[in-house]
């Protein structure tokens, strides 16, 4: 049964722009440059350069408005409005239109018209790249200089082709034989592939190929060329004892091998001079290798701060001219068709137009942020010092600059800021206060840079213990637990006391 009733409910929609913006809004410096030229390819009304303003006075006239103004009210309800507002509103918008929307010279379209931070003359500079043959690309081209017939040639190609990027062969063999059957159409046995991964362990890098780390190390330490009495007891060190070397119990490995502690020393350092992950190595060279570029730079000019925003790379960008006299001639056209161009060349200059001004409201937010951020961190820009960083959340700096939390999150979570002593994620800024026992707020990262300076400091025989940690904190005015201590040494990735034990 049919029923009717009234509802009232409370919605809230971002219109495209908004939208827009707050996707503009996340990228750092190097990805907005490629969302720029992704922009430049597909909208043709966009176009760098600066806006030519006494060219755009002479092309228009009183006429052409006029003129565009009787094609306008002829088209009716195929205007396209910008923003979702109120329907009344959409609609007072689509029966008035005036070419000067479009081609409005008193308008500057350029997103850099408020900062002087770059020019047309400074000189461009790309991150450099290196390109080369990818880690399976290097193995498969090893794998072309064996001996080898077409069946075994396809069998060492798909073992290849499972080697994870840590450079090991983590899945079963029989797992692989029935894939091989089912998927290459190729019959193989276990045994096959035991011998063909022999094969593959003999390649470049030393311990590729290995099925778990003990073999990892072991197969580089066989590629030794001088097998020396320390590379020797390493090989049995790490057959016989793997277990006790990856808990640090030297005491028991040394007893059982029946060496001095020096000699444990050298054997020790064999195994760490070894690569864990073999894969890695050799997959650097067909890695992207760029430098991290920062969005943000503060100078310390005789103790005064000053706050830059990095644009030397960003293009200047303007509404084509060109589009704009091809709106004009359709404009004074009586045909029909033009009226679908007319449509055509008002979303391309409207989205032009959007693109600019979200380029515009992304820079005032992003300067508008960091400059709050560098104003409540003063001491700390200017020298460096993390025990002048104050507690800072991401609601004090909203509450200041009058913006929302989700706003301030989009720009610190993914921005650098470049300062005479280092470039840093703004991020890392934040955190939460804590209490000492004056009484005083101090920001968590104070506490983290003195429990990092503690754990540099401590004697690597005699590591020292979470709760001695705690306790040295504790002197210090910090009243902390032990598990706090043991959260933020693993925020700052640092192992536990056994693991940090050297001989």
């Amino acid at each position: 049964m049919l029923k009717q009733s009234l509802q009232q409910r409370l919605l809230q929609k971002l219109s495209p722009q908004q939208i827009q913006l707050m996707k503009m809004l996340q990228l750092p410096t190097v990805a907005l440059e490629q969302r720029i030229k992704e922009e430049l390819e597909i909208n043709p009304a966009l176009e760098e350069g600066q806006e030519n303003e006494e060219a755009e006075k002479d092309d228009i006239s009183e006429d052409d408005e006029g003129l565009f103004d009787e094609e306008e009210n002829a088209e009716g309800d195929d205007e396209i409005t910008s923003s979702d507002k109120d329907d009344d509103q959409a609609t007072s918008k689509e029966d008035s239109f005036e070419i000067d929307d479009y081609m409005d010279e008193d308008e500057a379209y350029s997103y850099k018209e408020q900062t002087n931070n770059s020019s047309s003359d400074d000189e461009r500079k790309e991150a450099p790249l290196t390109q080369g043959p990818g880690f399976h690309e290097q193995l498969l081209t090893q794998l072309g200089l064996q001996p080898l017939d077409d069946h075994h040639y396809q069998v060492g190609a798909y073992l290849i082709g499972n080697i994870d990027e840590d450079g090991y062969m983590r899945r079963e063999l029989a797992a692989i034989v029935d894939d091989i059957a089912f998927s290459q159409n190729i019959t193989t046995t276990e045994e096959e592939l035991v011998e063909i991964l022999h094969m593959l362990q003999s390649f470049d890098p030393p311990g590729v190929a290995a099925r778990d780390l003990q073999e990892c190390l072991l197969l580089q330490l066989e590629r030794k060329p001088y097998k020396t009495a320390e590379v020797i007891l390493a090989m049995r060190v790490i057959k016989e004892h793997m277990e006790e070397f990856s808990k640090k119990h030297y005491d028991k490995i040394a007893r059982r091998l029946g060496v001095e502690e020096e000699s444990l020393k050298q054997i020790i350092k064999e195994i760490v001079q070894l690569n864990p992950r073999p894969g890695n190595a050799a997959g650097d060279t067909a890695r992207a290798v760029q430098d991290v570029v920062p969005d943000f730079v503060i100078y310390n000019t005789d103790g005064k701060l000053e706050l830059a925003l990095n644009e030397r790379n960003m293009p200047e960008l303007r509404v084509s001219g060109t589009y704009g006299q091809m709106l004009q001639e359709y404009a004074r056209s009586k045909e029909k068709s033009s009226k679908e161009a007319v449509t055509f060349l008002k979303q391309k200059i409207d989205s032009a137009k959007w693109f600019i001004d979200a380029l515009k409201q992304r820079q005032q937010t992003l300067l508008l942020t960091m400059q709050c951020i560098m104003e409540y961190q003063y001491e700390y820009f200017l020298d460096g010092d993390e025990t002048h960083l104050r507690p800072m959340i991401l609601k004090d700096i909203a509450d200041r600059i009058g913006l929302d939390i989700s706003t301030v999150s989009r720009v610190a979570n993914s921005k650098y800021v470049q300062t005479q002593f280092g470039t840093f994620l703004l991020k890392t800024f934040f955190s939460e206060s804590l209490s000492t026992d004056s009484g005083e707020e101090v920001s968590t990262r104070e506490v983290k840079k003195i429990l990092e300076d503690c754990i540099g400091a401590e004697n690597k025989r005699r590591p020292l213990t979470d709760d001695a940690l705690a306790k040295i904190l504790k002197d210090k005015g910090y009243n902390i637990a032990r598990r706090t201590v043991a959260k933020y040494r693993e925020q700052l990735d640092i192992p536990v006391a056994r693991m940090r034990k050297e001989i």
